[in-house]
């Protein structure tokens, strides 16, 4: 969740590192700071609670921290509060060691109380500033910053990723990653580590992804990488293929809006170089014919807005493959003792490929037998690099915390992997295969046709913002989708929000219905239009007022019920949510935006959930 920067080069830090954190605001913080070393004042320190404009003018913009040597960290806070003493980087007792951490040490009470009996003082709350005094500690016995990092390695537990400077050690910052992403940059004035590569995509596209148990000595001249055992590595250098404006605003007022819109030209680049003659062709995917014919079962396992992708997916794959078909929780999943063996079929799902509670369900697919495949949007991200196949969603960077091309791009490539997995099974007619087909590539102009009419949802966003309970129904593939618009607005406006399938109105859920209440019915799913309709009328009864989502061909149906309308294009069924979600999505910014919330950065939430 949180960020990470180091630099070691020959330009002063301390800019560098706070325009480096800046381009990580996205990920989610609370508080943020700086350490860079300096040959004539030491090791400096600079740390504050709240927003990274605080640590600037704290600084001065970085021009009160002279050296060539720095750490930098945004926090979110799983161990004490936000505040000024639980911010990074956390400093040893002696004031020697400086030290930034992504992940939580499972065992630090146990250490912490080790180091108390040997008289260490703790000033903060965290894990993180366990591992500081512990460096000290192994330090003064071997004199050793390398060594004294390989014996703290082994002595915790959990997961990590350090960034650590020594006072002692002029040029050199070490790294060490364990479950917790960290990638290695090679700059013409220097060498990086970063915790995302936005943050140094400025400087150099070069980079190295660490794996577990590795750790790395970073200077200006060179990166030294080993393994857990102290041999030297030799690791594969990747270019980054995007483009530094990619990761910056472009002229709009917030990332989510410009994402949003950015969303047709990204499902261009999903779908058009896999559809060659008429099919569906994934040179990225190896399974063979036989197995997919003995695959008995399938898990589709995520979290937050990418489990409402395996939601959808579930409907249309079981109705295209004729394979049962079961969306799990990464969280959950590990838990339950799932029933995985061989002839399971395992798809992960995951926007920064580094989503630890999926990476560690992944793991247990494994380790029960199953074939793994990642549905990806980072390239070289760890659960990328374990699985046994990938296929990335080239949505390009995502810098909202609340997602919306990477949701879209998931979803079409879910829907090719279930046309090519369908085709191999001789499961769907050559008719369906060859209309569902033509309708994905046709999405991105239908897409653009909804984006015309944006003001339309943002004046419904003007009536509707200062509901204070919202819910979401919908049947089959729109309750799917009612999932993700729920999400999306409870995650920007702060909204109570929940999403119901229809049908189960009338088992309990109706009694929350009361004169005034905004109810967002979708009824775009064709094959159920009428029992929706039903459903509408029903909340209506009851003094609902009803903010409608329907396409084309139901527009008069509808609009002679629902209060308010909001009509899409008609595609192909199971594509139908690649176009309604659009309005969900818009409908929660601009919601948002008359609410005066933070939209890129909503409070408690971050991009990347590396820790459980």
């Amino acid at each position: 969740m949180c960020g990470i920067i180091g630099f070691a080069g020959r330009e002063q830090a301390a800019p560098i590192l706070l325009d480096g954190l800046e381009r990580m605001e996205y990920r989610g913080y609370d508080s943020a700071g700086i350490a860079v070393r300096s040959a004539t004042k030491g090791l400096q320190v600079k740390k504050t609670k709240g927003r990274l404009q605080v640590l600037r003018d704290l600084t001065h913009d970085g021009a009160e921290l002279e050296g060539t040597l720095g750490i930098g960290h945004t926090r979110w806070a799983t161990h004490g509060e936000p505040n000024d003493i639980n911010a990074h980087p956390h400093v040893s007792e002696n004031g020697r060691i400086a030290l930034v951490h992504n992940g939580i040490i499972e065992n630090y009470l146990e250490i912490k109380e080790q180091l108390q009996r040997h008289g260490v003082t703790f000033t903060s709350d965290t894990d993180s500033e366990v591992v500081a005094q512990l460096l000290e500690f192994h330090y003064n016995e071997c004199h050793n910053m390398l060594e004294a990092v390989g014996r703290v390695l082994r002595r915790i537990q959990g997961s990590y990723a350090f960034g650590i400077i020594c006072s002692d050690y002029p040029n050199a910052l070490i790294a060490a990653r364990k479950d917790s992403p960290l990638i290695l940059g090679f700059g013409e004035n220097g060498n990086f580590i970063a915790s995302d590569v936005t943050a140094i995509i400025k400087h150099t596209r070069d980079v190295v992804y660490m794996d577990d148990g590795e750790i790395a000595v970073v200077t200006a001249e060179n990166i030294d990488v080993f393994d857990s055992e102290m041999n030297p590595l030799e690791k594969k250098h990747s270019q980054v293929d995007w483009d530094v404006s990619a990761a910056e605003k472009g002229g709009y007022a917030h990332f989510m809006f410009k994402e949003i819109m950015e969303q047709p030209e990204a499902i261009r680049k999903t779908v058009s170089p896999r559809v060659r003659e008429g099919r569906v062709v994934l040179d990225d995917l190896r399974l063979p014919a036989e197995y997919v014919r003995d695959i008995s079962r399938i898990f589709i396992i995520a979290c937050g807005s990418s489990y409402h992708v395996g939601m959808v997916s579930k409907y249309n794959w079981e109705r295209l493959l004729r394979r049962p078909v079961e969306v799990c929780l990464a969280s959950e999943f590990r838990y339950s003792d799932p029933l995985v063996d061989e002839k399971s079929l395992v798809v992960v799902i995951s926007q920064s490929g580094e989503t630890l509670d999926t990476m560690a369900a992944m793991r247990e697919a494994k380790r029960l037998g199953a074939r793994t495949l990642a549905i990806v949007n980072v390239v070289g991200s760890s659960i990328a690099r374990e699985a046994d196949d990938v296929l990335y969603t080239w949505a390009g960077p995502e810098i909202a915390v609340a997602t919306t091309k990477a949701y879209s791009t998931q979803l079409v490539l879910m829907d090719l992997v279930g046309l090519y997995l369908a085709d191999l099974l001789g499961t769907v007619e050559k008719s369906e295969y060859d209309a569902i087909l033509w309708e994905l590539q046709t999405l991105p102009e239908k897409l653009e046709q909804v984006l015309t009419h944006v003001e339309d949802i943002q004046y419904f966003a003007s009536r509707y913002f200062n509901h204070n309970s919202i819910f979401f129904i919908g049947r089959n593939l729109d309750y799917a989708m009612g999932l993700e618009g729920s999400l999306k607005l409870k995650e920007i406006s702060y909204i109570h929000s929940e999403a119901y399938a229809s049908g189960e109105l009338k088992h309990g859920t109706i009694s929350l219905i009361e004169p005034g209440t905004l109810v967002v019915a979708l009824g775009t799913y064709a094959a159920l239009f009428d029992k929706s309709m039903s459903n509408v009328v029903e909340v209506k009864a009851r003094g609902a007022e009803v903010l409608a989502v329907t396409t084309e061909r139901f527009r008069e149906k509808m609009e002679k019920t629902a209060d308010s309308t909001v009509v899409v294009p008609d595609t192909h069924p199971i594509l139908q949510p690649s176009l309604g979600v659009v309005p969900l999505q818009l409908f929660a910014y601009y919601v948002a935006l008359q609410r005066g919330c933070d939209i890129d950065k909503p409070r408690n939430l971050a991009k990347s959930v590396t820790v459980e």
